[in-house]
């Protein structure tokens, strides 16, 4: 049985909205001051910049404004963005808000993706990510809701989504606030609790309504990960649960010099932050997938992470199925792309029979078995809701239990180079599938406990 659930897209073209005022990626070996006066003598307006990388977000209404730029010579390559569709709209099952109260609210029983990782074990190490910086480049976060207000640092989340801030976005689930649920929910005794629950999380809004343009997601990475003395949001990891598969080179999408920026941009970010990516949820073999490309799982030195999920977690509960490494039905794979696999959910669980789950201290949650096979973290909700949850699955929540993951060795290592950090993450795994590296597990299943204390 498929349900339709993924939430990575592919190949979804989307055209700006119609206007006269276009915008471009620009390029230069460096950006300087004299790239700013160009931009502003041909007639553009520069909305973003990064000295290091050379590359420029820009804004013109001057219909020949790629002619007169390049005339200034002082750019490598100019490039019209454009808007894609990175993630599809999902479906999703959410928690019944008459479920939520302050006598009956710890649905820990449900995540079983803290088990599967032994979170609980890295917990009693004495490692909760304290300290740690994560990135959610994403849509927009709930920044109130019980679980994230304590952990969202305001002052450094941002948006690089034209007219919208960061904590800003359409519907009720928001998919960005169920990612950063899963890195790192406060452990409060309300809801649910990440698996790093004392790390720092960083709102970097680059989708809207899971749309967005190539501009805005090099503009989130960049900022995201340019230290905090230099004017950055200082992220030790970057988390995007985000993707969109293409022809490689471009092809009629027009794509080509975009996707290379988005690569200029990820290794930037990869001097100062681990970047970590989803792989994608089309169940693609990434090793001979030689006629497309999957971004940013496939960009630059960063990581990408496959999904696992069980069949059957909450039937006869608590004695269901513990196959949480089980690889999950969607999740693309590769021995070239795939770092590491961590928990996604599945929700391939035949039938609609109902199962039930205790919440503490009491009470319990009742919906069709396959439900709890996913992940459970925070939502939005609707009006002025701070306890809402949902359930959701794909390789979208896979990453996010990495970074967290990265986050708890970070703390354990606060000196840790990207390299070493990549390699803990790595070879802390549980080495399942075929020895070594594997096409669905990569390096191996990650495993938090052993992740610090090994």
């Amino acid at each position: 049985m498929m349900r339709k659930w993924m939430l990575l897209v592919i190949t979804a073209l989307a055209a700006l909205p119609a206007s006269a005022q276009r915008n471009f990626v620009i390029e230069a070996p460096r950006w300087t001051e004299a790239q700013t006066r160009a931009v502003a003598e041909a007639g553009g307006t520069l909305t973003f910049s990064h000295p290091e990388t050379g590359i420029g977000i820009v804004q013109s209404f001057v219909p020949d404004f790629e002619q007169r730029v390049l005339r200034t010579r002082a750019f490598t390559s100019v490039t019209e963005d454009q808007v894609f569709e990175w993630q599809k709209p999902i479906q999703t099952v959410e928690l019944e808000a008459s479920a939520v109260n302050f006598q009956n609210e710890s649905f820990i029983n449900a995540q079983w993706n803290h088990l599967a990782v032994n979170a609980p074990g890295a917990w009693a190490a004495g490692y909760t990510g304290a300290g740690v910086r994560v990135a959610i480049l994403d849509g927009g976060i709930h920044a109130t809701h019980i679980d994230l207000r304590d952990r969202v640092e305001l002052a450094t989340s941002r948006s690089f989504v034209p007219g919208f801030n960061f904590n800003q976005d359409t519907g009720t689930f928001w998919h960005g606030t169920h990612v950063a649920g899963i890195v790192a929910a406060s452990a409060n005794g309300a809801g649910t609790v990440g698996l790093a629950p004392e790390s720092t999380i960083i709102g970097v809004k680059v989708l809207h309504s899971g749309s967005g343009a190539f501009g805005w997601i090099i503009s989130g990475i960049l900022y995201a990960s340019t230290p905090l003395a230099e004017g950055g949001a200082g992220a030790h990891i970057l988390n995007m649960s985000l993707g969109a598969t293409f022809p490689r080179g471009g092809g009629n999408t027009g794509a080509g010099r975009l996707i290379s920026a988005l690569n200029k941009a990820v290794n930037y970010a990869n001097r100062n932050a681990l970047v970590v990516s989803s792989a994608g949820n089309s169940a693609l073999d990434l090793d001979h997938s030689g006629s497309v490309i999957t971004v940013p799982a496939e960009s630059g030195a960063g990581i990408a992470v496959s999904a696992t999920g069980p069949m059957g977690y909450a039937v006869g509960w608590p004695n269901g199925a513990t196959n949480f490494s089980r690889i999950a039905s969607y999740t693309n794979y590769g021995t070239s792309v795939i770092h590491v696999a961590a928990p996604g959910g599945d929700a391939e669980l035949p039938g609609n029979a109902p199962c039930s789950i205790p919440v503490v201290p009491a009470g319990s949650i009742t919906v069709p078995c396959w439900v709890f096979d996913m992940v459970l973290s925070t939502s939005r909700g609707s009006g002025a809701s701070i306890t809402s949850y949902s359930w959701a699955a794909g390789t979208s929540m896979a990453a996010p239990a990495a970074s967290a993951v990265a986050a708890l060795i970070k703390q354990r290592f606060p000196n840790i180079s990207i390299g070493e950090l990549k390699n803990r993450l790595a070879n802390s795994a549980d080495d399942l599938g075929k020895p070594g590296v594997d096409p669905f597990y990569g390096r191996g299943f990650i495993n938090a406990y052993r992740a610090v204390t090994e």
